[in-house]
């Protein structure tokens, strides 16, 4: 309990530290010399350096892109990753989001919990080890990366410059630890038009979604028809056997039809209802049928429907680590000219990219509906007898005295950026996730605690 001990000793200036790096806004921004991600985002990293040279660390700065503290000897290393860099702060704050006002035993600020908080407890985890000077076998680094939230461009070069750590962690997702986060694969199916319909109606355009990563709960339609009432009337009917929120209003030569659902995280499909297969159902009742656009419709009505999961596609795999395959049509935008359906599929743990790729392609065979902008990240799969997860669960259980267990996932973390990491705090269950969320904030309580696990964990993984 020694570590415990000093970290009490290092409360006040680990507090202080956090709210120093809190109060620069690092929101990515146009790119200057040796700024790779804007002025913001340059200045937390030479202030989270800085902080490590006061605390007595060695520290580099790899061209603005990455920069690190380090501590120990050895040719292997220990790594801790987190960023420093935050998304846009919004609307909507009780306190300022730049100021890091302490308020009822909290910091409030964006990046309190995501990531400038924690990555501040794993560097003083890592001060008191070194001020105990307790022997270690391996050198430790505290990475701070400085572009997670729009690409993690930066690891790319890191990995580029330097070996990856031989085991380590990131603190940028919660507790007890997640050992399994699933395949992401993200794409567009595009289908060239000709027919939109008929002289007397026809569809001129249809949007929706914002990302693929979210259930859509908006899509609008417009049609053009010489008779309005016809569209009306169809909806109405429609209406009466279904619980699907649809709206129609007209609009010069259109009728503007609006399907409103409801949005839910890209990875956990079935809490939504998507509003874009609202809208799909609906326009297949049209007198459209020997269209294009219809095709194309009914393809997916029969294919994906409100299935969750892929099954009509073909693709549903499941297994015990992960669970099911998770299917989201996410985003729309169909022209005179072609139409464009955005996809984000995430898939079990224990499966390849091939497994999913191959009956995708299969179904798609002889549609004239073609895979573009494809983007694809691998599963991420520790065995729950892996050596990293038994020590980093056993040093969570041994510090609250709680019996966690490890997690697996449909989301993506930091973790997937760089080998040998899992994702390992600093959200403890039953605390709410306020990342990107306004009024952010890190309890005082919750950053001490975090900052004893992650000092155990180095010294567990480095000793």
């Amino acid at each position: 309990m020694e570590l415990n001990k000093k970290i009490h000793e290092l409360k006040e200036e680990l507090i202080k530290s956090t709210q120093e790096i809190m109060r620069i806004k690092s929101v990515e921004e146009e790119a200057k010399e040796n700024m790779p991600f804007g002025e913001g985002v340059s200045k937390a990293l030479e202030c989270a350096l800085e902080i490590s040279r006061r605390l007595g660390f060695k520290t580099k700065n790899l061209d603005g892109y990455v920069g690190y503290a380090e501590y120990g000897e050895g040719e292997d290393y220990i790594g801790v990753l987190g960023h420093l860099d935050v998304v846009p702060e919004g609307d909507g704050w009780v306190y300022p989001p730049y100021e890091a006002e302490i308020h009822h035993g909290k910091i409030y600020g964006r990046g309190a919990l995501d990531d400038k908080g924690p990555i501040m407890a794993a560097l003083y985890g890592l001060k008191a080890i070194k001020d105990l000077n307790l022997p270690l076998s391996k050198k430790v680094r505290i990475i701070f990366g400085t572009n997670e939230e729009t690409g993690s461009k930066e690891m790319e070069y890191y990995l580029k410059k330097e070996k990856p750590p031989v085991a380590g962690f990131t603190p940028d997702a919660e507790y007890p630890l997640i050992y399994a986060e699933k395949g992401i694969t993200s794409f567009d199916l595009v289908r060239k038009l000709e027919s939109l319909g008929t002289d007397e109606i026809f569809i001129k355009y249809i949007n929706g979604g914002q990302r693929v990563n979210m259930v859509p709960d908006y899509c609008e339609s417009g049609i053009v028809v010489k008779e309005k009432d016809t569209v009306i009337k169809a909806l109405e009917k429609f209406k009466q056997s279904s619980e699907f929120n649809l709206t129609a209003h007209i609009k010069s030569d259109m009728v503007v039809i609006k399907s409103i659902g409801v949005s839910a995280h890209g990875s956990l499909p079935h809490l939504g209802k998507n509003a874009i297969m609202q809208m799909f159902k609906f326009l297949a009742t049209l007198p459209i049928k020997d269209s294009d656009i219809y095709k194309f419709i009914e393809f997916f009505n029969q294919y994906v429907g409100f299935e969750c999961d892929g099954k009509s596609f073909g693709v549903a795999l499941s297994d015990e680590e992960s669970g099911k395959l998770s299917f989201n049509i996410g985003t729309i935008e169909m022209n005179e000219e072609k139409i464009n359906l955005g996809l984000n599929l995430r898939y079990p743990v224990t499966y390849t990219f091939e497994d999913v790729l191959n009956p995708l392609k299969e179904t798609l065979k002889n549609t004239g509906i073609e895979i573009d902008n494809m983007s694809h990240q691998k599963p991420l799969y520790f065995s729950k007898d892996h050596d990293l997860v038994k020590t980093l669960i056993n040093v969570y259980n041994d510090q609250t005295g709680k019996r966690g267990e490890p997690l697996a996932i449909g989301g993506g973390t930091y973790a997937k950026e760089m080998p040998n990491i899992l994702a390992f705090g600093p959200i403890f269950p039953g605390k709410p996730d306020l990342d990107h969320q306004a009024n952010e904030y890190i309890e005082i309580d919750d950053l001490i605690m975090n900052s004893k696990i992650y000092a155990h964990a180095i010294y567990e993984l480095a000793k």
